[in-house]
């Protein structure tokens, strides 16, 4: 198994805590083929996720159960994404991303988690599609310098 492999298996393993109803997505941040960071989707620390919310009886994601895609209705989401979790748990323990990369079981990120990750310092992200979650994720790929790769699991 090669490190890319490796890594990405690592990132399912990682989403695989999620108590996300809509989607499940981990990350990985590895320097030097160690690893320093992980995160997955989720509320802030303490914050019960949607499906525990008191009067969801459905047991549904909030937004879908609105009838919202992805990216839309945000605001029904107590959750963050996985790569900013990465980053958010990183900078709890005070761990430098410089130069760092992160593997994640997803497409490009949402512009806010390319900000986090551009700002953090991590230099390259690998990813399992080209997909792009807005139109302002293309645009920051193309012009911020940061390195996408694509593996196919």
């Amino acid at each position: 198994m090669n490190w890319d492999q490796y890594f990405l298996d690592l990132s399912n393993v990682v989403a695989s805590n999620s108590k996300c109803l809509s989607r499940k997505v981990g990350a990985v941040v590895v320097r030097d083929k160690s690893v320093i960071s992980v995160g997955y989707n989720g509320p802030a620390r303490g914050v019960p996720p949607c499906c525990q919310w008191p009067g969801n009886k459905s047991y549904m994601c909030p937004r879908k159960d609105r009838g919202y895609k992805t990216g839309e209705g945000l605001e029904f989401c107590p959750a963050a994404h996985g790569e900013a979790n990465a980053v958010n748990n990183a900078a709890r323990n005070g761990i430098m991303l410089l130069g760092a990369t992160m593997y994640m079981n997803c497409s490009v990120p949402c512009k806010n988690c390319l900000t986090a990750i551009i700002n953090s310092g991590i230099s390259d992200i690998v990813v399992t599609g080209m997909e792009y979650y807005d139109t302002i994720s293309e645009y920051i790929i193309k012009t911020s310098g940061l390195k996408v790769r694509v593996y196919n699991i």
